[in-house]
């Protein structure tokens, strides 16, 4: 008798049993939906970020910018027109030059450069004006060919090297350039005479061949 109490006691103090989690109709369907709205959006943010950097492929893309040495020489050239003292690049580079005048071709004698991926070395020859101070013209030089250089660049102008080759007044150059512009004037003048005389004998020439031929055609009266 005891032991079927004990029994009925044990029964009536067991704990009650969890009840079982409910079961959600379509549970794997609404799994399926979930990650297809992960996927979208991931996908959505990934064009949402390329919209906001529409640089990234031009950052990552290869290459490179590299200069002839006639471009680093122009651009000195150029710059250095206007500099006080300074007559001419020995070789001719300024317009009023008389070697300009007589080589056209020629833009950029008297400067020579060497030319690497992020630096330039400079060596030029000039002439300069009788009385002025050589050493501020030679910094003016330095100053203006590396800032030039380098804002259309972004090269470092890392040596200029200047030979005076001769020096002489103002007046004397401008006259001297005159001179030289007379000489070229009357070759070209003389030469196109020459070639005009050329082309009229030439006219000339053919009209006699047209006239000839023109009789050696006409049948012979009997």
């Amino acid at each position: 008798m005891e032991n079927n109490n004990d029994k009925n006691k044990m029964t009536k103090n067991a704990p009650v049993s969890a009840h079982p989690d409910p079961v959600m109709p379509n549970a794997e369907e609404k799994m399926q939906a979930d990650h297809q709205h992960d996927a979208s959006k991931s996908v959505h943010d990934g064009k949402q970020e390329m919209k906001t950097n529409p640089h990234s492929n031009e950052e990552n893309t290869d290459g490179e910018v590299t200069y002839d040495d006639k471009v680093i020489q122009k651009i000195i050239g150029i710059a250095l027109e206007d500099v006080d003292g300074l007559l001419t690049i020995d070789g001719g580079f300024f317009s009023n030059t008389a070697e300009k005048l007589v080589n056209t071709d020629n833009e950029t004698a008297g400067i020579e450069t060497e030319v690497g991926k992020k630096q330039v070395a400079v060596d030029m020859k000039v002439v300069v004006e009788y009385g002025k101070d050589i050493e501020k013209i030679f910094s003016q030089i330095k100053q203006i060919a590396s800032k030039e250089v380098a804002t259309m660049t972004h090269l470092d102008v890392i040596e200029v090297n200047v030979k005076v080759t001769d020096i002489t007044t103002k007046e004397q150059f401008e006259k001297d350039s005159e001179t030289v512009q007379d000489k070229v004037t009357d070759a070209a003048k003389t030469t196109g005479e020459f070639a005009s005389e050329q082309t009229d004998k030439a006219k000339a020439a053919i009209n006699n061949q047209a006239d000839k031929m023109k009789d050696d055609s006409k049948p012979e009266v009997q």
